[in-house]
């Protein structure tokens, strides 16, 4: 298993995506594209279905991307990543890394059903969730991981009245060879994650909080800020997942020492899409996160 630490002083160079792209200014996901890279390197092949790294990537012959590319339907991410792991094995290439790199909408919605039976099938390839938390690319419609309260598109007069799905923990309950979540705003973590993913065996499942300065109202120069303000107040979690047993890692770590963690106030306020969330709402919500890390403590600390 690979256990090196990445710094900015070890990390690679080398860079496998050109300098213009199609990001959008502030895109949590153009930095964790750039370093996951980095980790993943030249022997791999990526599967994606329509989303903002389509978008950002550019289709052939102005892809910005330097890593071959095959562009799926959204719903046979997983079906796709099989079948590609599949002919590397009958050609003899085992040593080529498959990557399924999707986002909220093609993870948790419409692709929910090819990357389930692909984990309980045991298939040996990473999948890479970016959860902006809405279908940022067709115009921030609600996703299954759009939080309780935020607006979108087509949740415009009281924001999203349901509560988001645990992605991550639904996966883990599948049992693959490994689960982690991971930051845009700590992508060094993103970049060790990977480093042991790829190091395993199996079906392994990395699932990244993702800020979208346009698709959640806030402006482009906070887009490390704010996520780092979700991490910090113990909204989400980073973490790994093997053999059933489930470890904090990195800043997330570090708040099973603090008896009171910062409340998720500023990091609401910081954001147009959560302009419609009640007192009452904030109330609720910071009562669960305090509900978690105290369940955390009495578990792990």
């Amino acid at each position: 298993m690979n256990k090196q630490v990445t710094n900015p002083v070890n990390l690679t160079a080398e860079e496998f995506i050109y300098p213009g792209n199609r990001a959008c200014s502030g895109c949590g996901l153009s930095t964790l594209y750039r370093i996951g890279l980095k980790a993943l390197g030249r022997d791999s092949i990526f599967v994606v279905p329509p989303s903002c790294l389509t978008v950002m990537q550019g289709l052939y012959p102005i892809a910005a991307t330097q890593i071959p590319s095959l562009n799926v339907t959204f719903a046979s991410t997983a079906a796709a990543a099989t079948g590609v792991r599949a002919a590397l094995k009958a050609r003899g290439k085992e040593n080529i890394k498959v990557v399924a790199w999707a986002g909220d909408g093609g993870t948790s919605d419409i692709g929910i059903q090819s990357l389930s039976a692909a984990i309980e099938r045991g298939e040996d390839f990473l999948y890479i969730c970016y959860d902006n938390e809405a279908y940022m690319n067709t115009g921030v419609q609600r996703s299954g991981t759009t939080p309780r309260g935020a607006y979108t598109t087509n949740t415009p007069i009281k924001g999203k009245i349901q509560k988001n799905k645990d992605l991550p923990t639904i996966m883990a309950a599948h049992n693959p060879t490994y689960v982690a979540t991971c930051s845009a705003a700590y992508p060094l973590d993103f970049h060790n994650k990977i480093l042991k993913a790829i190091s395993l065996k199996g079906m392994k499942y990395i699932h990244i909080h993702t800020p979208c300065p346009s698709g959640w109202g806030m402006e482009e120069r906070l887009s490390i800020t704010v996520g780092k303000m979700a991490v910090n107040a113990g909204l989400f979690d980073l973490y790994e997942v093997e053999n059933g047993k489930k470890t904090l890692s990195g800043p997330s770590a570090k708040l099973l020492k603090r008896e009171t963690l910062p409340r998720i106030d500023e990091y609401l306020k910081a954001q147009s899409r959560f302009r419609m969330l009640t007192e009452e709402h904030v109330t609720e919500l910071q009562a669960e996160i305090d509900a978690k890390w105290e369940k955390y403590r009495q578990e792990m600390g």
